[in-house]
């Protein structure tokens, strides 16, 4: 092993620290970046209890992806390393495939890293991926976010998703393959000039003499995650300051939230938004801008499935009732991703949102401090078209309606995401 080889491989398990899961999961295309993570992760710990598990994603959309996926079980057979091939069957041929695909990608690795018994994936990004991400994120005017382009690491359904190769630009990691005689796949798509990515590659080496380099991308990127999580950090303490959660629902305190600095409130809002619709994905920055403005006129606005609602001094993020109105799930079961029944027997009714229908059997919904907008979307206790209980509109009949995760959850995505 020569001092590059030992360089990299020390950085590489230095990155652990002390806390290496007895069992690892690690994304594996065939593709250089990928099968040198594997191959690293291998000798790092192979002196220790650590169980390597890798996956490949074949999504049958281009021939010869299968083949090469059973190649990369063939790699890892050699080298001792159980190996599984995910199918994605479920494209309709509808929508972005790229983003779909890469959904895909993600939805079927964390859940087979939750059957494997692997709290941890590691993903083969390098510095040149990220040099991408944050040229194509300028390319969309992205903030301090998108420009702070793919964290080390982020957790995603339950698994956290690790890159311990974005420090590394991708000929180093192709000169330690050689170096060990392995070859890696090709992918024909990274030549292909219909997908940005590539487009994207190809316009770096025109950037590289105006000393716009992979090496001075990354760095832009770390710059600005250190800047995003002093912004972080300071909406934390802003929410803490001004906002509560009522019943499951944020509220603001519209004269403190109205003097926040703009880059403060905005994110604020998303995150509030993010985690009453329970959604992955940020509402687009110019809808966001338009809900800002609303909140500071006083005027009630709905976006990403949920109503912001302005009312006595307050500004109430709830459900929009349209989002869930036909939602309905068995009472044992868990609504809108974020409610649960306690009570009684259960088994002959469903929960589904309340509704004008259900809050006009609710003679006290007014004394509950709720308005009543709010109300329409809360979860209620059904036996077909008959109301049995609605506890947050002040009729529980014995039943508690339970917010999954509690309070607190609200103020820690502020730091985790």
């Amino acid at each position: 092993m020569n001092g590059s080889d030992r360089d990299i491989l020390e950085t590489v398990r230095a990155q652990f620290h002390s806390s290496v899961p007895a069992r690892l999961a690690v994304a594996v295309s065939g593709g250089s970046d990928s099968l040198a993570l594997l191959r690293l992760l291998h000798e790092c710990f192979q002196d220790d209890d650590v169980e390597l598990h890798a996956a490949t994603v074949d999504h049958r959309l281009r021939e010869g992806a299968s083949t090469e996926a059973r190649q990369v079980g063939a790699t890892c057979a050699e080298w001792g390393i159980s190996h599984s091939i995910l199918e994605w069957t479920d494209w309709d041929g509808c929508g972005n495939l790229q983003d779909k695909a890469r959904q895909a990608r993600y939805d079927l690795l964390t859940n087979w890293a939750h059957a494997v018994g692997a709290p941890m994936l590691a993903i083969g990004h390098t510095a040149d991926d990220q040099a991408e991400t944050v040229l194509m994120r300028l390319s969309r005017s992205s903030g301090v976010n998108g420009l702070a382009g793919m964290p080390v690491k982020r957790t995603l359904n339950g698994v956290t998703l690790f890159r311990p190769l974005l420090g590394f630009k991708r000929e180093l990691l192709r000169g330690f393959l050689r170096r060990r005689e392995i070859e890696w796949i090709e992918d024909p798509s990274n030549e292909n000039e219909r997908f940005e990515r590539v487009r994207v590659r190809q316009a770096m080496d025109m950037l590289e003499p105006l000393g716009i380099s992979t090496t001075v991308l990354a760095d832009v990127a770390a710059n600005l995650r250190k800047a995003r999580e002093a912004l972080d950090w300071y909406t934390f303490l802003a929410a803490r300051d001004l906002t509560l959660i009522v019943g499951g629902y944020v509220v603001f305190d519209a004269r403190k939230f109205r003097v926040l600095p703009d880059e403060i409130s905005r994110r604020l809002l998303v995150r509030a938004l993010a985690w009453i619709s329970n959604s992955p994905y940020s509402a687009r920055r110019t809808a966001v801008t338009d809900t800002l403005a609303a909140i500071r006129d006083g005027r009630s606005v709905t976006l990403q499935g949920c109503l912001v609602l302005h009312r006595n001094g307050r500004v109430w993020i709830c459900r929009e009732h349209n989002a869930v109105r036909k939602l309905r799930v068995p009472a044992n079961g868990i609504w809108d991703d974020r409610w649960r029944f306690h009570g009684g027997d259960a088994s002959d009714y469903e929960i589904g949102a309340l509704g004008e229908h259900g809050l006009s059997q609710c003679p006290d919904w007014r004394e509950t401090g709720f308005p009543h907008r709010v109300l329409l979307s809360s979860p209620a206790l059904w036996k077909d078209d008959i109301l049995v209980a609605a506890p947050l509109a002040g009729r529980s009949e014995g039943w508690r309606a339970e917010l999954i995760g509690g309070q607190e959850e609200f103020f820690a995505s502020l730091l985790s995401h």
